[in-house]
């Protein structure tokens, strides 16, 4: 198994399908696939796509989304790169380009209809994904996923104790959801609105992590 996943993530990184067989306007600019994928990781952080920071590193969350996000979870960022420990699967691989008012595109559906099946089928060790904004909801939760991204936050409990079928093609056996609002500024009244994010979801969320790294 480890040996197809390392041959996998080799052709992930090679992938040009949304340049060369784009399903609607190519990438606007060279594709730099960003994914972490591990045999042995226990838990995998399933966002949107890369922003133009991690387009320019090649590393996942190099930027102040990151750095929020490492803190909703309790690590340091030792821990956070460790693939041994986390898998990081975006919906989309590449940085999609920006849209008219300056904001960052959807994942481009190029990569979950080429590789996200066979990416999880290949990492059936999953315990615990932290899904992470709409898409990644419409992929992990499949139809349990509510009409919103707080409606189906708020309904993180359900989740988390496996209480949703979800799409079987995207689960492993026994893994639990923690869906997640994107760690990003924009959110920031979100968060303002929604105490009982921090009060009732994030230590849930740090002491699951800790007992599992």
């Amino acid at each position: 198994m480890a040996g197809n996943l390392k041959k996998l993530h080799q052709d992930i990184r090679r992938c040009r399908v949304c340049v060369e067989q784009p399903l609607r306007q190519p990438l606007p600019h060279e594709p730099r696939p960003v994914a972490v994928l591990s045999p042995t990781a226990r838990i995998a952080v399933c966002g949107q796509a890369p922003g133009i920071r991690v387009h320019k590193s090649g590393v996942p969350f190099t930027d102040p989304s990151g750095d929020r996000l490492r803190e909703w979870m309790g690590v340091s960022s030792e821990i956070f790169y460790d693939a041994g420990r986390i898998a990081i699967v975006p919906m989309g691989f590449c940085f999609p380009g920006y849209d008219r008012h300056g904001g960052d595109l959807p994942p481009r559906r190029e990569c979950r209809q080429t590789w996200h099946d066979l990416v999880f089928a290949a990492m059936p060790q999953l315990e615990l994904k932290l899904v992470i904004g709409g898409a990644a909801f419409a992929y992990h939760l499949g139809s349990d996923a509510a009409k919103s991204v707080t409606d189906t936050v708020t309904n993180w409990e359900r989740y988390f104790n496996g209480d949703c079928k979800g799409d079987e093609a995207t689960k492993a056996p026994g893994c639990r959801v923690i869906p997640l609002p994107h760690p990003s500024w924009r959110n920031n009244a979100w968060l303002k609105k929604n105490p009982w994010f921090e009060k009732d979801l994030l230590p849930v969320l740090r002491k699951t992590i800790q007992a599992m790294i």
